[in-house]
């Protein structure tokens, strides 16, 4: 296996090359809070109705399962960056399919990373100016606090988000100096773990929690189907692949990045049991597929009130800190598609201020006119992020462009592939036999 630092391909470079000292790298810890914010995100918030629909065995089974298949991509992709000439996911597909293979890889990445923008505006939307589920009105922070004026709507409260929050953020040139909003937004998210945990205790002591439901209930063949619509929810929430080699690129140890995953998935499946747990343990089968929602009318009490507010503050600030990590691979791969050909991005400030707000406008406006995020998780996860973790990195060992495949990783790539459109179509069908019911 070679490890050495490797020239670029002309075909698919989804970052600049990046020469630095050992010294000047950044550390693994640094790399496991990007990659690990890139994986807490919006999809914590549906882990506790992904329980709802799989029960509470089922789930975490499910969860382990797909950290592991989560795992064996990564590695593998890992491996073929080391063995060709790329260092990046695109130049990888690029070497093995050619530029076909890097344009759908790019394709799926702009489009996945675009949806999860747009999720992440949806839920601040939701905290900070309400939603409606149904006749259910659930009013948010800002209304609860100063009565709804025109001033915080969603649109305009978005607004003063995007421009006052997230643009400084997001015109930071290297991903490394997100590190530290990265380690606070792990940071937030533990708060918001640990100030549900006390509520769940206070409801047990209160004798007011929901009753578990171990294993899913089955009455039908739609409540079978309805089963698979839950993978690509967790796909959505574990999957890190984009992040991968823009990581990479900045340790100071290449070969540190297989342990830094490995830690992130470990301390994402962690928080990801203790949520869900949570979150059925307080709300049970009411649950939405957003679980901030639920909090609004949790208690009746001003400290309870006071206490539900903090809990969806923590969680949309998490959220803001969250949203320059995915920004920057996905515009790095915007870049890549429209000017192959020009000068690195973080050298042509102009080409990079535009970049960057032109994602931003198009993600706010998509979650001004998107309602609900979980079928949007549903369709993301069913096409765009199964290629991205499952379909695109097996492809890459069965074409063994390099001839280090073994017999097994062949064997494990079918499996994921199969996997992954199997449970995909049924996902899908499920959704559209739905709708028209």
């Amino acid at each position: 296996m070679k490890l050495e630092k490797k020239e670029t391909t002309s075909l698919a470079p989804l970052l600049p090359e990046i020469t630095q000292s050992p010294d000047e790298g950044a550390s693994i810890s640094s790399a496991v809070f990007n990659i690990s914010t890139c994986m807490i995100g919006a999809g914590i918030m549906s882990i506790p109705a992904t329980l709802k629909v799989l029960g509470i065995i089922p789930g975490f089974l499910l969860i382990t399962l797909m950290a592991l298949l989560v795992d064996v991509t990564v590695e593998f992709l890992l491996r073929y960056t080391h063995s060709g000439n790329s260092n990046s996911y695109a130049g990888v597909m690029a070497e093995s399919f050619g530029k076909t293979g890097s344009l759908a890889l790019q394709f799926c990445i702009i489009l996945s990373n675009l949806g999860g923008l747009i999720i992440y505006l949806i839920i601040i939307g939701d905290v900070l100016t309400g939603s409606q589920s149904g006749e259910t009105i659930h009013l948010g922070i800002l209304q609860e606090w100063f009565g709804i004026h025109w001033w915080n709507a969603r649109p305009f409260a978005l607004l003063f988000m995007v421009l006052f929050v997230l643009l400084p953020l997001l015109l930071q040139p290297r991903i490394e100096s997100l590190g530290h909003a990265s380690a606070v937004s792990i940071l937030l998210a533990l708060v918001f773990i640990a100030i549900s945990f006390a509520m769940v205790i206070y409801a047990i002591w209160a004798g007011k929690t929901m009753k578990l439901r171990l294993f899913p209930e089955i009455s039908s063949t739609d409540s079978f189907l309805k089963l698979f619509t839950t993978i690509p929810v967790l796909a959505t929430g574990l999957v890190c692949h984009i992040i991968v080699h823009p990581v990479k690129a900045e340790l100071s140890k290449t070969s540190d990045m297989t342990s830094a995953v490995r830690m992130s998935l470990l301390l994402t499946v962690s928080i990801y049991f203790a949520v869900g747990l949570i979150g059925y343990l307080l709300f049970g089968d009411t649950i939405m597929s957003d679980m901030l929602v639920n909090f609004d009318k949790n208690s009746d009490s001003p400290v309870g009130l006071l206490v539900n507010d903090v809990v969806r503050l923590s969680y949309s600030i998490h959220l803001l800190l969250v949203f320059p990590v995915i920004n920057f691979s996905l515009r790095a791969n915007v870049d890549e598609l429209l000017f192959p050909k020009k000068i690195p991005l973080e050298s042509d400030t102009p080409r990079f201020v535009c970049l960057t707000c032109a994602i931003l406008a198009i993600a706010y406006l998509a979650a001004i006119v998107i309602p609900d995020i979980w079928y949007f998780f549903q369709f993301v996860g069913s096409t765009t992020i199964a290629c991205l973790a499952f379909v695109f990195p097996g492809a890459i060992v069965l074409r063994d462009a390099y001839g280090i495949s073994t017999r097994k990783d062949r064997i494990m790539a079918v499996v994921v592939i199969v996997l992954a459109i199997l449970t995909s179509s049924v996902a899908i069908f499920n959704n559209l036999y739905s709708s028209v019911q």
